[in-house]
């Protein structure tokens, strides 16, 4: 088979979340099998694994609509997109494109890194269904990264079309998992976006309660959202990192009593993977992506309720408590990996390519 696999999603210098999951699970791909890259960027290869590669026009650019103009000439038998938008007019190879989640139908705000053109768009884009099952139509087949998005890709009937589970998964050094809970103040850790639906205040509020713990927020951070947050925490014991390599992050987990998380809507949930490999417990919103990522390790609160946050928090104190959430974290972050990822995106692409 002659496959492409898309990395146009993949930035420089520092992975987002689709980056990430484009440059891992290409990674693991190519020691399956072999493929081309497609990027748009030179900057990109220093992201990427040492595998051919060729130019087309950015995700963003409108030339992306006439994709095919680029790829046709290639003969490629499938080409593989990590994301659900690559033009497919004209195409005269497979295609599978990826769902990632669902979010922006119910939280529309768009992500303000984007220029106000694409906003606008994405905007209207989610205000109803059938561009999105026009988009994933057009495809041979449609990848999800986890059974809950598989399931609200189902649900909403958003393609006719086979559907492949291919996970996201952790790529964190993290070393050997804690053995026993560290000696050390009570910090507790929230990883992520600071965007509506990540419902960050309940977190903030709930630390009002907790004044004997820190509350860790280590993504950068808009000014505004700075100050909202520190007039919000009335007991001052939030520490606002501005960002943090992975060296920091690793670090601070394992000295940490949870990873926390109060997230309304997610299409997966790399960061309670990433302190469960740790053995670092989790206590996060009751939904159900958090569920299927976290299982029977995870303790799960109601996310519009900061005290019940601040409950579910204080259940680690109970004696062997923390010690048993451990143990099961580290055996259900084992679940997840980009090998495993990658061998089952292989399965189904064989399948999409035997296709008639």
């Amino acid at each position: 088979m002659k496959l492409f696999f898309d990395c146009r999603a993949v930035r420089w210098g520092t992975h987002d979340g689709i980056s990430r999951y484009s440059a891992n699970l290409v990674t693991e791909l190519s020691k399956l099998t072999p493929l081309t890259m497609i990027i748009s960027d030179e900057r990109q290869l220093t992201m990427l694994p040492d595998l051919p590669w060729i130019t087309a026009p950015a995700m963003t650019s409108p030339l992306d609509s006439a994709m095919s103009r680029y790829l046709n000439p290639l003969k490629p038998d499938l080409v593989y997109s990590p994301m659900q938008t690559m033009g497919s007019l004209g195409r005269r190879y497979k295609l599978v494109l990826t769902v990632h989640d669902l979010i922006y139908y119910k939280h529309r705000t768009p992500p303000k890194n984007l220029p106000q053109a694409i906003r606008l768009l994405w905007r209207l884009y989610h205000l109803m269904w059938w561009p999105q099952r026009m988009l994933l139509n057009r495809a041979d087949a449609v990848a999800a990264v986890s059974e809950t998005t598989m399931q609200l890709v189902r649900e909403n009937n958003l393609t006719t079309k086979p559907l492949i589970l291919a996970p996201n998964a952790s790529s964190l050094e993290t070393g050997a998992p804690l053995t026993t809970a560290p000696e050390r103040a009570k910090n507790l850790v929230y990883m992520g976006s600071f965007m509506p639906y990540k419902n960050v205040e309940t977190l903030v509020s709930a630390a009002n309660e907790l004044p004997d713990y820190t509350l860790h927020l280590m993504s950068p951070m808009p000014a505004e959202t700075e100050r909202r947050f520190r007039a919000l925490n009335t007991a001052n014991n939030i520490v606002i990192h501005n960002g943090a390599t992975d060296e920091e992050y690793v670090a601070l987990l394992r000295a940490s009593t949870a990873l926390v998380s109060a997230s309304l809507d997610e299409g997966f949930g790399i960061p309670l993977v990433e302190a469960m490999a740790l053995g670092v417990p989790v206590v996060v919103s009751d939904i159900t992506i958090f569920r299927e990522i976290a299982g029977d390790a995870g303790i799960y609160f109601d996310p519009t309720d900061a005290t019940a946050a601040a409950t579910a928090i204080k259940t680690l104190e109970a004696p062997g408590v923390w010690a048993d959430r451990s143990n099961r974290s580290v055996a259900q972050s084992s679940r997840w990996s980009w090998e495993r990822s990658a061998a089952q995106l292989w399965a189904g692409l064989q399948a999409v390519a035997a296709q008639r």
